[in-house]
């Protein structure tokens, strides 16, 4: 649904699962990350623990965790691993988030 949504206004790369989300990261370059907490394979705090000792080959923007989870020892310790925020995807419409990632890059609509 998020590429759905934000393909008309950004150019949207996805990953399959958290292994494949890492390799993408580590390249660098990419201005904004939305980065699943449940992902198969690796998930998403296991990636920002990866990235404490592995380094991006180009900076990367920010990076905002989304979830289902209402779990704040989860989100603060994705928090305190280096993520930017998060999203709780069941609270918000395809609006919602195409808004917010406006307000993350400094876009309006």
């Amino acid at each position: 649904m998020y590429r759905e949504v934000l393909s008309d206004n950004y150019q949207v790369e996805t990953a399959a699962d958290g292994q494949t989300a890492l390799a993408k990261i580590l390249q660098g370059g990419w201005d904004l990350i939305l980065l699943d907490i449940m992902l198969p394979k690796k998930d998403g705090v296991q990636i920002l623990t990866d990235l404490k000792t592995q380094q991006p080959k180009v900076p990367n923007g920010p990076i905002m965790m989304l979830t289902n989870l209402d779990n704040m020892t989860i989100i603060n310790n994705a928090i305190g691993l280096g993520a930017a925020g998060y999203l709780i995807k069941s609270s918000m419409d395809p609006g919602d988030v195409l808004e917010k990632v406006h307000k993350l890059l400094g876009k309006t609509r």
